[in-house]
């Protein structure tokens, strides 16, 4: 059964969340300050995180901050802060996916589940799917949702993985960030994708692929960004 740890300080908000998430069939723990959900987080390996943003002690931001150093689970923010530069710091800070407060517990529901497809942790890749996609000396397993670059381990988030893959199996195709995220989530907005640009900056960072001289990820001005065809 697919575990999901919810971490929010208001009693109320745990008890809903598990009530909905306990009826689509997901296991539930909870923890209610920022210690605490690292500790559930080590004792159990949860396989998604709904993460509340204002946490007494170490806020959901921080607590972001220390699990993607060691693990690229899945993580939803709840936060009440709907303005385009609060949504980018979230994207910025690690997290796959948010859900403005209030938020309808259906929807909470279906947006953990759209993410859990996207990082495969609950269906397995269809068999038609390659498993293995090389450009270069960059290399991504669909499967296990690895990365290595020469051979070298490259942790990727979720969202990450997803954008890249995207440009990874048609390299040399450009891509605009619309179309990147309608491909690698199914859906946009014009929130997300100035997120893109985030998401696409961090990538680099962990292939050591500078803009100023690309490797791999390539930006093409005024329209979006490719994988070089030509990768070495």
């Amino acid at each position: 059964m697919t575990t999901v740890l919810v971490v929010d300080d208001e009693a109320n908000i745990c008890e809903l969340v598990s009530v909905y998430l306990q009826a689509a069939g997901f296991a539930v723990e909870c923890a209610r300050d920022g210690h605490s959900a690292l500790e559930r987080f080590h004792a159990i390996s949860p396989d998604l995180i709904v993460l509340d943003i204002m946490l007494p002690g170490m806020s959901g931001a921080e607590v972001c901050a220390k699990i993607r150093a060691e693990s690229n689970v899945p993580i939803v923010m709840l936060t009440a802060r709907d303005t385009d530069a609060d949504k980018i710091a979230l994207l910025d800070g690690g997290a796959d996916d948010y859900v403005l407060k209030p938020f309808s517990p259906p929807e909470l529901v279906a947006r953990i589940r759209a993410v859990l497809r996207r990082t495969d942790a609950q269906a397995p890749q269809a068999a038609a799917v390659r498993s293995v996609v090389q450009v270069g000396g960059l290399v991504l397993d669909t499967e296990t949702r690895d990365v290595t670059v020469d051979g070298r381990a490259v942790t990727l988030t979720a969202r990450e993985f997803d954008l890249l893959l995207v440009m990874a199996r048609r390299p040399g195709v450009v891509f605009s960030r619309e179309q990147l995220l309608e491909s690698a989530l199914g859906y946009t907005s014009f929130a997300e994708a100035r997120g893109v640009d985030v998401h696409v900056r961090h990538i680099r960072e962990k292939l050591d692929d500078p803009a100023s001289t690309p490797r791999f990820l390539e930006t093409v001005r005024g329209v979006g960004y490719r994988v070089r065809k030509d990768a070495q």
